[in-house]
């Protein structure tokens, strides 16, 4: 037996439930059965899925902390509450928009996709005598299928742009400023969808089926998936997660003998990395990714260790076990803060939001340091609260880096280019990032003009300037400066060669990459009509 032990920062990393009073009892979660996270949160509010008469609703709530109560709110909340109840049947899925804390889209089995935005007033006087609930009103309502709406996800990087799939067995992509018509319509699903996920730039994405298959779209280049490949084999439900700024996907499901598994797979070629089994629990598996490359898994539905959350650090194509957070209250649901909303001065790299009984419990993930100030090495940048791209721009086709804030300043900074489809005939070492080409839209292309309001008279979904990074108590002190005296030498002439030698290499390496972009996009333009000729192909068939 090897004594070796994998060197890694994050190797006592532990999860530390809140207290009893920093938690939020008496939900009254919903009855459904349909497999979505149940919850979610934006770095100000959560929403839960509610358990309501007369047609579908949601709970909006004031964002729990794991490190004290929330002023001025009671941690068991009253019998009647406010509630989002415009759906006519169950609320299945929501979601809150990266670039306004305050603006949450839903979707239900009543086939409608509908925007709220949060007024913080709403929350004024609960529970005080006097005090009488009322509803939350959406800011917009759109016809989004004549079927149910299984999942919601906003765009990480284009401002108001809302992906959502139906019991059509679609993806549909939609300008909420424009919302009469889906801006796209992804399709090929031969079952229902089980999950969805955008990588870090939303230039593709990935979904999962009842169909055993995985899926990969680039929304801009057609209906049509670009890359497609058999998943987990088992009948029971699949999700995916996108592996922050990585080129590869996370998935988890079940074999044929119903173990459940972790999968990576690489989006070159949409072929698997690494399978690992788990155990043997009839749990549905919900995978998140942090871009400190720790995949956190956590189990949906009731069962022995399906209170448990484990997790696991990414490294050379491998996913090494670090902890799991024990628990013996199984979840109902489970979702995660956004990072830029993680209390630095705590040590904390993620938090989880766990549904159980009538309980919400927030859990703080934590790395055990004694620290006076901020510890960069365990946070790379966070995705930024700012858009990178208009809703407008983004279906014109423009492509730009994600916006990232420093945790530690609030600064705010540009991160990797986005990447194109990778080429499946390319090793992910010979395959840097590089940008997709540039395609119009078969629809009508609105004005390049800034996008209008949704209603006259409703709020807009006007973007906030961005906040500094919630509960920080550090940062960096400026170094002083270090004077050194230089005097000549022979080895200046051989740094000056050495130093025009680099350049060089440089420029050639950037010319390679855009020889093997040009290469990438003419296989990607390919592949398009090659899916246009086969819809034809089945057109004429059909006659």
């Amino acid at each position: 037996m090897s004594r070796f032990v994998r060197a890694s920062k994050y190797r006592h990393v532990f999860g530390q439930p809140s207290k009893k009073e920093h938690a939020i009892e008496n939900v009254k979660v919903t009855n459904s059965a349909w497999d979505t996270n149940i919850i979610s949160a934006s770095a100000q509010y959560i929403s839960v899925n509610w358990n309501a008469s007369g047609g579908g609703a949601f709970a909006i709530l004031p964002l729990p902390s794991p490190f004290q109560g929330i002023p001025g709110f009671p941690h068991k909340l009253p019998d009647t509450i406010p509630l989002a109840r415009s759906h006519t049947a169950a609320v299945l899925d929501t979601d809150w928009s990266p670039h306004n804390d305050s603006i949450v889209a839903s979707g239900g089995e009543d086939g409608k996709l509908m925007i709220w935005k949060v007024e913080a007033s709403m929350f004024e006087g609960w529970g005080q005598e006097g005090w009488v609930a009322q509803d939350f009103d959406p800011v917009l309502r759109i016809d989004g299928s004549p079927r149910k709406i299984g999942q919601v996800m906003f765009h990480p990087t284009a401002s108001n742009v809302l992906a959502s799939s139906s019991g059509e067995h679609t993806v549909k992509l939609w300008d909420l400023a424009n919302p009469e018509e889906p801006r796209s319509v992804l399709s090929g699903h031969g079952d229902i969808i089980q999950s969805m996920s955008f990588n870090s730039t939303g230039t593709l994405l990935a979904t999962t089926s009842r169909d055993k298959k995985i899926r990969l779209f680039d929304p801009r280049a057609g209906g049509e998936a670009v890359r497609i490949n058999d998943g987990h084999s088992g009948i029971k439900g699949s999700r995916v997660v996108w592996m922050g700024d990585l080129d590869k996907i996370a998935t988890t499901g079940f074999s044929k003998m119903s173990d459940r598994q972790v999968a990576i797979w690489e989006t070159g070629g949409l072929t698997n990395v690494k399978t690992i089994s788990l155990d043997q629990s009839a749990g549905v598996v919900m995978p998140f990714w942090t871009d400190n490359n720790i995949l956190f898994l956590g189990a949906w539905l009731t069962g022995k260790g399906d209170g448990n959350i484990r997790y696991y650090e990414y490294e050379s194509d491998s996913l090494f076990l670090l902890s799991e957070h024990k628990s013996s209250e199984p979840q109902r649901g489970m979702c995660f803060l956004p990072r830029r909303a993680l209390s630095v001065s705590d040590c904390e790299i993620a938090r989880a939001y766990k549904v159980y009984g009538t309980t919400i419990e927030p859990i703080a993930f934590i790395v055990p340091r004694k620290a006076d100030s901020f510890q960069s090495d365990i946070y790379p940048p966070a995705p930024s609260i700012e858009p990178s791209l208009s809703a407008s721009e983004f279906f014109n086709g423009k492509v730009a880096p994600r916006k990232l804030v420093n945790l530690a300043d609030g600064s705010t900074i540009s991160g990797p280019k986005p990447s194109a489809v990778p080429s499946s005939t390319s090793t992910p070492a010979q395959s840097p990032p590089v940008t997709q080409p540039t395609r119009s839209f078969s629809a009508a292309a609105p004005s390049p003009a800034p996008a209008p309001s949704l209603a006259p008279s409703t709020p807009s979904f006007s973007e906030p300037s961005p906040a500094t990074p919630a509960q920080r108590s550090w940062a960096p002190s400026p170094s002083p400066a270090i004077t050194e005296s230089k005097t000549p030498s022979r080895s200046n002439t051989t740094d000056d060669k050495q130093s025009g030698l680099e350049e060089e290499n440089a420029r050639l390496n950037a010319e390679l990459r855009e020889a093997r972009e040009k290469i990438r996009n003419l296989e990607l333009q390919v592949e398009s009509m090659r899916a246009n000729a086969r819809k034809a192909a089945e057109a004429l068939m059909n006659q």
